[in-house]
């Protein structure tokens, strides 16, 4: 057992330290698991949590609270919603289907703790979202499957609006971090570039002095310049999910050729 004291550095730097713990202390391959203390995660998950790890089928394990035939019964209804907008949101941000970002029970590869950007890592409320989006830019594969929620009396420390006001900004800069990022290196792909496109006619739909004729011609019949701004950027994100599965590929690919 090692005890970390951190002196209130965040949740994200108490569970980076931890990381970097397992690093310094096994050269062997190793999952680091992540279980909170609260008692709202159950232990007896954990063998489902690292199989997919240990199995080679992914990268990084998260559990899925809502999608355990326990459901989320107990769980506190504004948690419900604020689960459901951060899911939609991380999932425009990691360019690939998140349904419950903020559980913090996870179980991560030693493969993928060597490659982490410790430097950059983010600190505080939000480091879920934050690892999920740069996992996505790593071409990490992300899996979630149901673990079991425990709530009782507890009251979390976290201030709805103080968060949402500085994760929501982060969220949006790694989003763009992470795409501009694609195009500047050997992991741009096509779907990258199509998403590029459809995303700047977005941008124009809503700029009449830049708009095309044929977004003129669809405002003229009717057609309201932010629907039309929604649906380029519906394209978008189409085409980054296509993206982000291929630059996964890409990884698998290059470490398959790495053990040969």
């Amino acid at each position: 057992l090692i005890e970390i004291h951190l002196d209130g550095k965040g949740v994200g730097a108490a569970i980076d330290a931890g990381h970097q713990a397992l690093l310094e202390q096994f050269e062997t391959p190793f999952v680091s698991v992540v279980m909170a203390g609260d008692g709202q995660m159950n232990p007896r998950d954990v063998p489902d949590l690292i199989a997919p790890v240990i199995l080679g089928q992914a990268d990084h394990v998260k559990g899925n609270r809502f999608a355990h035939s326990a459901g989320t019964k107990t769980m506190p209804l504004h948690r419900k919603i604020a689960s459901k907008i951060l899911s939609f949101a991380t999932t425009l941000a990691a360019g690939q289907s998140i349904d419950d970002p903020q559980c913090g029970f996870t179980a991560t590869s030693h493969e993928v703790l060597r490659e982490w950007n410790w430097k950059r890592s983010w600190k505080g409320y939000g480091y879920p979202n934050f690892w999920l989006i740069q996992l996505a830019q790593m071409g990490c594969r992300i899996t979630e499957i149901p673990v079991h929620s425990v709530y009782g009396k507890e009251k979390s420390g976290i201030q709805p609006l103080k968060f949402f006001a500085t994760v929501g900004p982060m969220m949006a800069v790694e989003h763009h971090r992470r795409n501009i990022g694609w195009l500047f290196s050997r992991n741009i792909t096509p779907h990258t570039l199509f998403a590029l496109i459809a995303y700047t006619i977005g941008w124009i739909a809503l700029l009449p002095s830049i708009s095309t004729d044929l977004e003129r011609e669809l405002v003229t019949r009717g057609c309201p310049p932010v629907v039309l701004t929604f649906g380029a950027w519906a394209v978008a994100h189409f085409f980054d999910k296509g993206a982000t599965s291929t630059v996964q590929e890409l990884r698998l690919n290059a470490k398959a050729r790495q053990k040969t």
